[in-house]
């Protein structure tokens, strides 16, 4: 029952520094409401036009490719490490070469749907 009762005292504390520091703000910020600062804007540079803008997806595609290698090399430096323990070996070579099967499988769908073409 002490378990429940560290983690309870734990979000307690939590719960009560959010708030106090929402109350430090809310009473030490502060507050000049001037039109100016109430305009809309976004990444400092006033709002042209209408609001709707066509963006082109591939930009997007890059990230998240950019992203699964990421997480690709996370996966393969430590077992690299591992691959030559006895125990872990073969197991971990199925799954990494499952991983890794997966991985291609999606780069291939990628490349097939032209992703990947610089032009």
């Amino acid at each position: 029952m002490s378990g429940y009762l560290a983690v309870a005292a734990v979000l307690g504390a939590g719960v009560l520094l959010v708030t106090a520091a929402m109350l430090a703000r809310r009473l030490l910020a502060p507050r000049a409401p001037h039109p100016a600062k109430l305009t809309t804007y976004e990444s400092g540079v006033d709002p042209v036009g209408e609001g709707w803008a066509q963006t082109k997806v591939r930009y997007f595609v890059f990230s998240f490719l950019y992203v699964i290698f990421a997480v690709d090399a996370v996966y393969l430096f430590p077992w690299a490490s591992v691959i030559r323990d006895v125990d872990l070996g073969r197991a971990s070579l199925v799954e990494m070469g499952l991983f890794l099967g997966v991985l291609v499988l999606g780069l291939g769908h990628a490349a097939r749907r032209g992703l990947l073409r610089w032009v």
